[in-house]
């Protein structure tokens, strides 16, 4: 039995150790096969999509790239258009143009109200801004430069205070954008001003400017605060603001000043002059000669002659 048994089994041990010998040697190949597959897949999909590795990295770089860019182009670039350029735009271009360009245009159109109110006066009057005094002066002249000053009262200088008439007046040069309701249409010399209680306007722009009372305008009535100033023995004027009225039969009619009529204020709008040794408050076209009179502080118009 044993030999019989024997004699069978004995052909199949060399077939069993080769299953034995080769069957790792088959498994580790296959493993071999499938990580070469793997490889070969990976190096494929490469293949295939080149760039990819490479765009990550670059978008890697380029992240890091975009924040050092980013952060010097908004803190840099951002703050100097702000700060520099913003305030440059607001503060120079803005001034120039609130301050200096609308100025203008008031202290122009003025200028040009306030000439136009001149020429008037001087067509009306002949070129004559002061009237003569038919009062024989006792006082000699002051003669300075060509010319002569007369006047009835010693000169007593004291500093030229403005005197202001309550809020309804208004100084030479003042715009204003409505007109009262209250005001009145006064035609001189072709000419249309605005009259409201005791101050003249022409239209100017969008609104109205205040200019010298043109001479020959007639008003039905007169402030309150308006005040006699003696003439002569037989003549009285009547003034208020800086304007000189003459009572009519229609009413109170400006007039120029007359040679030595004292005032005791002067409006906004005059400025001392120096001529030799003496100081006079220049009005308008009209010299007003400081004085004192019974204790006050007055002023005297000034007759002024050319030498001959």
């Amino acid at each position: 039995m044993k030999s019989a048994l024997q004699s069978r089994l004995l052909p199949a041990i060399p077939i069993i150790g080769l299953i034995v010998v080769l069957l790792p040697l088959s498994l580790d190949a296959q493993r071999k096969q499938a990580s070469g597959n793997r490889e070969r897949s990976t190096v494929t999909k490469q293949s295939a999509n080149p760039g990819a590795s490479g765009n990550r990295e670059a978008q890697k770089s380029s992240g890091r790239t975009g924040k050092s860019t980013g952060t010097k182009s908004n803190v840099s670039t951002g703050d100097k258009t702000n700060v520099s350029t913003g305030n440059k735009t607001n503060v120079s271009t803005g001034n120039k143009t609130n301050v200096s360009t609308g100025n203008k245009t008031n202290v122009s159109g003025n200028t040009v109200n306030i000439d136009n109110s001149k020429n008037v006066n001087v067509n009306v009057n002949k070129s004559t801004v002061v009237v003569a005094n038919p009062r024989p002066y006792t006082r000699p002249p002051y003669a300075y430069g060509g010319h002569r000053y007369y006047c009835y009262h010693p000169y007593a200088y004291h500093p030229y205070k403005p005197f202001y008439w309550g809020p309804v007046w208004h100084p030479w040069g003042f715009f204003i954008a409505t007109m009262a309701a209250t005001a009145m249409i006064i035609t001189v010399a072709n000419q249309q001003y605005h009259y409201d209680q005791g101050v003249y306007y022409v239209a100017s722009g969008s609104g109205y400017t205040v200019v010298p009372a043109p001479v020959g305008a007639t008003v039905v009535t007169l402030p309150p605060e308006t005040q006699k100033v003696v003439i002569n023995e037989t003549t009285n004027n009547y003034y208020y603001g800086g304007t000189y009225y003459e009572k009519t039969d229609k009413g109170y009619t400006v007039v120029p000043p007359t040679a030595g009529t004292v005032v005791e204020n002067l409006p906004e709008g005059g400025k001392e002059v120096k001529i030799g040794e003496v100081t006079y408050v220049k009005l308008g076209e009209t010299y007003y000669q400081p004085i004192t009179q019974n204790g006050k502080n007055m002023y005297e118009v000034v007759d002024v002659k050319d030498d001959k």
